[in-house]
């Protein structure tokens, strides 16, 4: 017997912001969390695109040492997320040790950072240094370092699934949360995703052509989705976590219940990996619509992937129409923070949660001339008092990946 699935939980650590009041007001009031790229003396200046979705706000991480140890900074901020999540849940010791809750929680590829450091260590030729490489660095840096960390720190023993799938990393994981608690395997999942600062994912993009460069100098005014003026992604950095559970749980447990995961679809699109394909997308947001058991007149909001690539927002508007037609608003939130990677997908949920709860659609940023490509659906210019019932959160990633995600507002 399918189970419904409930949020009663979440958290996000992002460029325009840590908090909620801090996010919507960010996004309320137009700010972009886009900042020149740090220079780290090594690759900058080797790279063409000067700017980074930084997360620049305090953040205080009172971890005791014997978490510290095996994390790096992806790790730091998936464990903090899910502890801001864990505690405001009311979710009990016992229950999240009990085997009954699982984590789904990912990255693009661990830590950069302690992997560079590793790497730079083995091609040194220097057998003092090649002993410097720490019993836990591979603890850091490997793919799955942030679900096993948050396993270790707050003492999960359910199952653990680390999707790395790039751009859809967190948005798989939240779905392949909805679908251990929709099919009775956990009474809960802790779902999210995360990614740290680091240059070498800024080079990969450059490398292939696909990073802003021509607003270097005015790092708020990019990325453009839609726009004519768009010129590529901009590479950022975060992480968010979402808590589900299975309604009946939630409710007898009197959990504040925040929204409800009504469908999920992946699939790829079987060929390039790396061009966006308009008709996989569309077969993606159909199957979703279809495990939602809803009809695509029932979507008031898309939060689209976005990326403000020549050829990927062209892809998606069109398979936004080719779906919905030109009735629900459209909104890339990447204008605000850029390209946060695997954590990408979980904060647009969040903060299409934050919307629904507001009564509010935020315009997507930047978009001053939309491109006659693009301009067939109905894109959010200006904020507006609107009362999301159901809203679809739609990623794509290299390798042919596409993710859809429907969530509907809690009544």
């Amino acid at each position: 017997m399918e189970k419904r699935v409930v949020i009663t939980a979440s958290s996000a650590i992002t460029p325009i912001g840590h908090h909620k009041d801090e996010i919507i007001d960010s996004l309320v009031n137009g700010k972009s969390g886009v900042k020149e790229l740090r220079d780290d003396k090594l690759l900058t200046a080797y790279v063409a695109s000067k700017v980074f979705g930084t997360v620049s706000c305090p953040i205080e991480f009172d971890f005791e040492r014997k978490y510290r140890k095996t994390m790096g900074p992806v790790a730091y901020y998936a464990c903090q997320v899910v502890k801001e999540a864990l505690e405001s849940s009311g979710l009990d010791k016992g229950f999240i040790s009990s085997g009954r809750l699982g984590v789904a929680f990912g990255s693009t590829h661990g830590s950069p950072t302690v992997q560079r450091e590793i790497y730079k260590t083995f091609f040194s030729h220097s057998q003092s240094k090649f002993s410097s490489i720490g019993a836990v660095d591979y603890l850091k840096s490997m793919v799955h370092t942030t679900a096993v960390n948050i396993t270790k720190m707050f003492g999960i023993t359910g199952r653990v699934i680390s999707s790395s799938t790039a751009c859809t990393t967190s948005s798989q994981s939240i779905g392949f949360g909805y679908e251990a608690v929709k099919y009775g395997l956990q009474d809960a999942m802790i779902c999210g995703g995360a990614d740290e600062y680091d240059t070498t994912t800024v080079a990969v993009f450059d490398n292939l052509l696909a990073c802003s460069t021509d607003f270097n100098d005015t790092p708020h005014l990019t990325p453009r989705p839609f726009d004519t003026k768009r010129d590529g992604l901009v590479v950022g950095e975060g992480a968010g976590a979402l808590l589900l559970e299975e309604y009946e749980f939630a409710k007898k447990r009197g959990a504040d219940i925040i929204g409800e995961v009504i469908g999920f679809s992946c699939n790829n699109n079987g060929g390039d990996l790396i061009l966006p394909n308009m008709n996989g997308i569309t077969e993606t947001i159909k199957l979703g619509l279809k495990n939602a058991r809803i009809g695509p007149d029932e979507v008031d909001f898309v939060c689209a992937h976005a990326t403000a690539t020549k050829m990927g927002d062209v892809a998606e508007a069109m398979a936004i129409y080719k779906a919905y037609g030109d009735a629900p608003y459209v909104t890339g939130l990447k204008s605000y923070m850029g390209h946060t990677m695997g954590s990408c997908g979980v904060i647009e949920a969040i903060i299409t949660l934050y919307m629904m709860e507001q009564g509010i659609i935020v315009p997507t940023l930047n978009l001053d001339e939309v491109d006659e490509r693009c301009s067939m659906i109905r894109h959010t210019k200006k904020l507006r008092e609107s009362d999301i019932r159901i809203a679809a959160i739609q990623n794509f990633a290299f390798g042919g990946v596409n993710t859809s995600l429907l969530i509907k507002k809690f009544e």
